[in-house]
């Protein structure tokens, strides 16, 4: 079978690998339909992550089950599925209290399309990719849904949830800030829409490109270019930069007694992170890889009720076979590329 591969900065190619069989009975093979970039594929196709070439591309998704094992009841070839990019058993310790990124069945950061055992488990922009806890892992797409809207539910989409929804039940109809524009920047306009659609009183977004503030608007969020020194206060705020600046703006913000959620990657220390005001505000912050498969119910959830569009947030959808070419190009901010 055919699977894209990064080969080094701005270089991709497809190339012919063994196809994947059933490994166990609760497995199953699944066939990616529709295969959406990450914020962290922009990163990686630049050649500026810190996984070196060469390995299997691609990690968010939305596929249809080829086949499944003798001890899988509740799925079936030929339905369609979110695949979260973390492998979890589902069982652990872990698992069980939904931190599905840290399975102790697996090793450590065990992901589809990128990581340190990224060969043993492939990418999705591949003809069929295995899936090893089919049960647990895969959730049924809902009816009456474009493939392509939900193909980023596997991470950005969850990833922005966490951010804002578990805050936003505990203190409903909270205002939000979101500072947004880490890499591709989909995560914070994700963040800005999913406060929308969960009832905030008011959404601030936060980002210098224009294109992605016109995405913010229409998801229902005020919009600014400048970074202030601070604004607010707000009792929720996301930090989806990846600038020292914009962590540095998302934590002033906070209100006191507050909670800050940062999904940017910080690959350097942040020294000029403002503890003192932190600690006499007692504000809550965040950090670290979503737990993908526990939050991603909740956004194909909100996608189905039309609460969410995640749509907006899509640059361009293009076929399979132009998907080395789309992704080399600049400027994007999400992709789906589809069968």
């Amino acid at each position: 079978m055919q699977q894209l591969t990064y080969t080094g900065p701005y270089k991709l190619e497809w190339r012919d690998v063994d196809e994947p069989h059933l490994q166990a009975d609760g497995a199953a093979l699944v066939r990616p339909l529709a295969v959406a970039t990450c914020d962290l594929d922009a990163l990686i196709v630049a050649g500026v992550s810190p996984f070196q070439p060469p390995f299997a591309i691609g990690h968010e998704g939305v596929a249809e089950i080829v086949d499944v094992g003798d001890g899988v009841r509740s799925l079936q070839p030929g339905q369609l599925v979110s695949v979260p990019f973390q492998i979890s058993c589902g069982a652990c310790e872990a698992c069980a209290a939904g931190r599905t990124a840290n399975c102790s069945s697996v090793p450590f950061m065990s992901t589809y399309g990128f990581g340190p055992a990224v060969e043993q488990w492939g990418g999705f922009l591949a003809d069929v990719v295995s899936v090893p806890y089919a049960e647990h892992m895969l959730v049924p797409v809902p009816g009456g849904v474009e493939p392509s809207t939900l193909a980023s539910a596997s991470d950005n989409l969850s990833d922005a949830w966490r951010a804002v929804g578990p805050a936003l039940a505990e203190q409903p109809g909270a205002d939000v800030l979101v500072v947004g524009g880490a890499a591709a920047g989909s995560i914070g306009l994700y963040a800005a829409g999913l406060a929308v659609a969960l009832g905030a009183a008011s959404t601030m977004y936060v980002d210098a490109d224009e294109r992605r503030r016109q995405t913010a608007t229409k998801l229902g969020a005020d919009t600014l270019a400048e970074k202030p020194r601070r604004l607010g206060p707000y009792p929720i705020t996301v930090d989806a930069s990846a600038d020292p600046e914009g962590l540095a703006l998302a934590l002033r913000s906070t209100a006191p007694d507050g909670t800050c959620t940062s999904t940017a990657i910080y690959f350097a220390e942040q020294p000029q992170m403002p503890l003192l005001e932190m600690y006499t505000k007692g504000i809550t912050f965040r950090t670290g890889r979503v737990h993908a498969r526990a939050a991603m119910p909740n956004v194909l959830a909100l996608t189905a009720s039309g609460a969410l569009h995640p749509e907006l947030v899509t640059t361009a959808v293009v076929p399979w076979s132009q998907a080395p070419d789309a992704l080399l190009e600049r400027g994007w901010t999400k992709l789906v590329i589809t069968r």
